[in-house]
This record gives structure tokens, C-alpha cells and sequence, in this order.
């Protein structure tokens, strides 16, 4: 029921093997078993001769294996939180698809918005919740899709309009340009959808031939109808695929500009989460344009979130994995059902004392078990690298963040200037082809033409040197960046 949704449920979702996958002969190296996840991978011994296979396990609220339908993902993860949105006390529910290229988001959250269309309209239709919630008579329902890319908001729904996002005197974030589409049928909802989804930016990645390279929100928007006063909002957030920075070695600086913006995001992003139903008063939410956006789903005191990690089983990929099953479980180290725990300790006694076993061995380990327990110094000696390679995978260097940020600022003032530069030459071709008239006629003040002629150039001269000004410190942000890539 409504009163049951937690405020931040965390599951993973692992997807069979592949075509490419089998092909390759990788083995299935994911064992997913409610409530665990245990990633299974072939390590090389201290002394770089001998074999051993290191098995690191993770738990969470929901654990999907290969078999799982998006129908029961769905089931225990978006339905509870659409039942809670459809309340009308102006919540704020939010759930995000996580993981590494090809593991299977964008399958993931495209099912959940399908079942999503559905159920809402389901719930309208039937008004089966408590008094003052959303009915068909009194919401109307209302979508906005846009990506976020390389730093650059664009809406999927509006020809990829470029949107800039503003913050009030309230502190209320708005993204100003953003249209809202209307839609009173599953089937026009899905429409909308589905044409977002097309207009979404992928590009070829090291780890995958097609990866969705901007974050798409899909925000669904319950209004009422008399005074267009916002009784709930949920959000569907499929982020980009994360990368390793070995994976972008390769890239040009497109790819690479892009792979630091998402990785940056993607920390801001699980700082925050961590946020909701937790006690620090602080929210990063301005560390990225993507947090900045989902504000309110942070801050609202009816906040509430469900992050649905997606494996890749290949052996290969058993990096990745791991990646993501430790990005998850940081999301969940402290936020997972506190009040639930609580009346499960009250209800066994050995409940409570278990779970703080497991949690005092997970904050000594970081949640690495290895099964290589024969050489106690070689064992210590590879969990203490586990550890560094999770510290350094987490920190972004600092210059190089630096520069790709002041990329970014200093592209939009380049572009800005260029445009405004383009309509302001096109102002003056149009008066010069006046004169260019005007001489043509048989009387003509020679004068009048030689002093326009020379102020339409010297406007000409000033904008040229003021673009030309904004050119070259971006030139040498482009040589800086490449300089630290060729480091990396």
C-alpha cells in the first residue's frame, strides 16, 4: 500500500548473456539470489603466477536474476511509488536505471514506462485511493522528456531545443523553455514517450557499439485542472552509461569531455541519493546540472526513490559489474529501510545482532569477501588494493575536472557569441544591400554612404575581435584537455 513505499528502495537487475557475449566464449560470472549478488572473478596471486577465484558479495532490498520479467522489477520497484505519487499530497518519486553500457537500462526503464502509462490511468480511471487523491476528474496528466548532454539540456519533445535551468528567489529550479505535453490515454502518454526515446543521443563507446550517452528524464506531471497546481510528480531517470577512465583512452575529446561530464554526475548523483532519507541536512545537489534538475526529489519531505542497477553477466564485464554493485551498495550503506529494520530487530532479537555482524564486517571490508583465505598476508595485502583501486575509481582529478567544467562554461559563451554574431551580420548584409541600392539610383548621398559604410564595418571589426577573444582561451582549454588526457 501507499503508506508502506519506503523512501529509497535499491535493487539490481541482472540480464542473461548475450549473442556477442557467447560468441566472445565468456562464462556467466553474476550470481544473483534475493537478497545477494555475488560477482565471480578469476584473480591473479601476489606473485602474478597463481590463479584464484575471488567471489565479492553485495545485499540489497530487491535482487533480480536473468529470469526476472520487467514485470515484477516493475512490480516491487515504480508501482508502489506510482501508487504513492497518485496520492495528490504533491509527492515527489523518482526512479533511476543504473549501469555500465549494454547491461540493460534502457530495456529496463522502456518496460517500466510502458507498465508505468498504464497503471496510472488504471489508478485515475478506478480512484480506488483514500479521499483527495488524483482522479479523472480532478488531475490532469501532463509529460516533459529532455536529456542532459555533454553539459547541455535539450528537449527530446521540442525539436531538441536547447533549455537553460534557472533558480527562483525561492530557490524553486526551473527549467526555463521546457514544454509540457498533455496526454489523457496510456496510448497518447506512450506516444510520447516512445518519441522521446528516439530523439535520445547514443554514440559508440569502447564497451558498447550503441550507448546512450546523456542522462533522459522523463518527467510525468499530475496537475490540477482549475488551477494548474502540481499534485505529484514522478520522474523516470535513465542515466547515461557509466565508464571506467580505462575505457576512454581511445576517445576522441567528444567522447571523452562526455565520459568526465557522466562520471561526474554520477557521484553527485549517489550523494544525493543517499540524502533522502538520511540525516545530513546538506544536499549536494548543485555538484551537477542533473542533481541541480531532480532538486525536489531530494529536498521534498515526500521524496522518495528507487534505483534499479543493471548487471552485465559476461566474464569480461566482471569489472563494470563490480563497479556497479559497489556504486549501489555506497547508495545503500545507510539508507536502506531504517524503520523496517527497526520492526524486524523488535520482532527477533537475532535479527538485530546479525545485521550489525554483517554491517561491522562491510565497513572493515567495503563488502569484499574473498573465498582465498590459505594466505592471510597475500589476502590483506589484495583487499587493501581493492581498496585503493575503489578510492581512486571514485576521485576525479582535480585539474582535469577543472578543465572540462570551464570547457563547457566557455562553450556555451563561444556558441552564444557565434550565434549572436551570425544574426547581427546578417542585420548589416541586409543594410548594405540598401546602400548597394541606393548607389544604383541616379542621386545619392556619396557621404552619407562612405560614413554607414564605415560604421557597419567598424561594428563588423569590433564583433570579429570580440568572438575572436572568445576563441582562443577555448583553443587552449582544447590543448590543456588533450594534454592531461595523453597523461591519464
Amino acid at each position: 500500500t501507499v503508506a508502506d513505499v519506503g523512501q529509497l528502495c535499491v535493487c539490481v537487475r541482472k540480464r542473461p548473456l548475450n549473442d556477442k557475449e557467447r560468441k566472445k566464449k565468456e562464462h556467466d560470472a553474476v550470481t544473483v539470489l534475493h537478497p545477494t549478488a555475488t560477482v565471480h572473478s578469476a584473480k591473479l596471486k601476489v606473485d602474478g603466477i597463481e590463479k584464484y577465484l575471488d567471489h565479492n558479495s553485495f545485499r540489497f532490498d530487491q535482487a533480480f536474476d536473468e529470469d526476472s520479467t520487467t514485470d515484477k522489477v516493475y512490480q516491487y520497484t515504480a508501482k508502489p511509488l506510482v501508487n504513492y505519487v497518485c496520492g495528490g499530497n504533491g509527492a515527489r518519486a523518482t526512479v533511476f536505471a543504473y549501469g555500465q553500457t549494454g547491461s540493460g537500462k534502457t530495456f529496463t526503464m522502456s518496460g517500466i514506462q510502458k507498465m508505468v502509462a498504464d497503471d496510472i490511468f488504471a489508478i485515475l480511471s478506478d480512484n480506488v485511493l483514500e479521499e483527495g487523491g488524483c482522479s479523472c476528474d480532478n488531475t490532469t496528466i501532463s509529460i516533459a522528456i529532455f536529456e542532459i548532454y555533454g553539459g547541455r539540456i535539450q528537449d527530446l519533445l521540442n525539436k531538441r531545443n536547447r533549455l537553460k535551468v534557472l533558480e527562483d528567489g525561492k530557490g524553486e529550479v526551473v527549467i526555463s523553455g521546457l514544454e509540457e505535453f498533455e496526454a489523457s490515454t496510456p496510448k497518447e502518454l506512450l506516444a510520447l514517450i516512445e518519441k522521446g526515446q528516439t530523439n535520445r543521443t547514443t554514440h559508440a563507446t569502447e564497451a558498447n557499439d550503441e550507448s546512450s550517452r546523456s542522462h533522459a528524464i522523463c518527467q510525468i506531471l499530475f496537475r490540477d485542472p482549475a488551477t494548474s497546481r502540481l499534485k505529484g510528480k514522478l520522474s523516470l531517470v535513465d542515466l547515461a552509461g557509466s565508464e571506467r577512465g580505462s575505457d576512454t583512452k581511445s576517445h576522441n575529446r567528444q567522447r571523452r569531455t562526455e565520459s568526465s561530464e557522466i562520471n561526474t554526475s554520477l557521484l553527485a548523483l549517489k550523494e544525493c541519493i543517499r540524502a533522502i532519507d538520511g540525516d545530513s541536512r546538506h544536499v549536494p545537489y548543485r555538484q551537477s546540472k542533473l542533481t541541480l534538475i531532480l532538486k525536489d526529489a531530494f529536498t521534498s519531505k515526500n521524496a522518495r526513490a528507487a534505483m534499479i542497477s543493471c548487471l552485465a553477466p559476461g566474464s569480461l564485464s566482471s569489472d563494470h559489474t563490480l563497479n556497479t554493485l559497489r556504486y549501489a551498495d555506497r547508495i545503500k550503506e545507510k539508507k536502506i529501510g531504517n524503520s523496517l529494520e527497526k520492526r524486524r530487530s523488535m520482532m527477533n532479537p537475532l535479527v538485530e545482532e546479525t545485521e550489525k555482524c554483517e554491517t561491522d564486517c562491510r565497513d572493515e571490508a567495503d563488502v569484499i569477501i574473498s573465498n582465498d583465505s590459505d594466505d592471510n598476508e597475500n589476502g590483506e595485502e589484495e583487499a587493501q588494493e581493492e581498496l585503493t583501486d575503489l578510492d581512486e575509481q571514485e576521485t576525479v582529478d582535480d585539474e582535469a575536472h577543472q578543465v572540462v567544467q570551464e570547457l563547457f562554461a566557455q562553450e556555451e559563451q563561444l556558441l552564444s557569441c557565434h550565434m549572436q554574431s551570425i544574426q547581427q551580420n546578417a542585420e548589416y548584409i541586409t543594410e548594405e544591400n540598401k546602400l548597394m541600392e541606393a548607389v544604383q539610383g541616379e542621386d545619392y548621398d556619396m557621404d552619407a554612404y562612405a560614413l554607414r559604410l564605415a560604421e557597419i564595418l567598424q561594428h563588423k571589426t569590433e564583433m570579429i575581435l570580440s568572438l575572436r577573444g572568445r576563441l582562443e582561451p577555448f583553443r587552449e582549454l582544447l590543448s590543456r584537455e588533450e594534454e592531461l588526457a595523453k597523461k591519464e
